[in-house]
């Protein structure tokens, strides 16, 4: 058993950069995705407190509610629909301060105000995305971008 605590005191960097050791030794010689993204998904909401993290699995022309941490969400989600569907859609991450501010959002929660969408990339194709919603506006930036984007390249 691991302990992935980050402390408290850290950094924004620190703790991303902590997290991203951790799930690198998570993930180290465990070849099952599932299991991969349910500890990642696990780990990201444990060291960044937001309102839900996951993942939907691109099954098809939709996407598929995966593993995740927070209350119930979407089950299914279409290309190019929402945060999800557009971040898979465009193949790059996605940043919304106010989601009430994106066109076409989904609002699984009406307490969520800000998100940001991560695709998972494997041979090329985008095999998922990792959704992140905040209780709070503009919750993400840059350096989460950038850190997010490492975490799920270990998968």
């Amino acid at each position: 058993m691991h302990d992935f605590n980050v402390p408290a005191s850290a950094s924004k960097e620190e703790r991303y950069e902590l997290l991203y050791r951790q799930a690198q030794a998570l993930v180290d010689g465990e070849s099952d995705a599932i299991a991969n993204m349910a500890n990642i998904a696990a780990m990201i909401h444990t060291t960044i407190e937001p309102l839900w993290t996951g993942f939907y699995r691109v099954v098809g022309d939709e996407l598929v509610l995966g593993p995740f941490q927070g209350p119930l969400a979407c089950s299914r989600i279409k290309y190019g629909r929402g945060v999800c569907g557009t971040a898979w859609e465009r193949g790059e991450t996605i940043v919304v301060e106010d989601v009430e501010k994106f066109p076409g959002h989904i609002a699984c929660s009406s307490l969520s105000r800000s998100e940001i969408v991560v695709p998972v990339w494997c041979d090329n194709q985008i095999v998922a995305v990792l959704d992140i919603d905040s209780r709070k506006l503009a919750a993400f930036d840059e350096v989460d971008r950038v850190w997010l984007e490492r975490i799920v390249a270990l998968l």
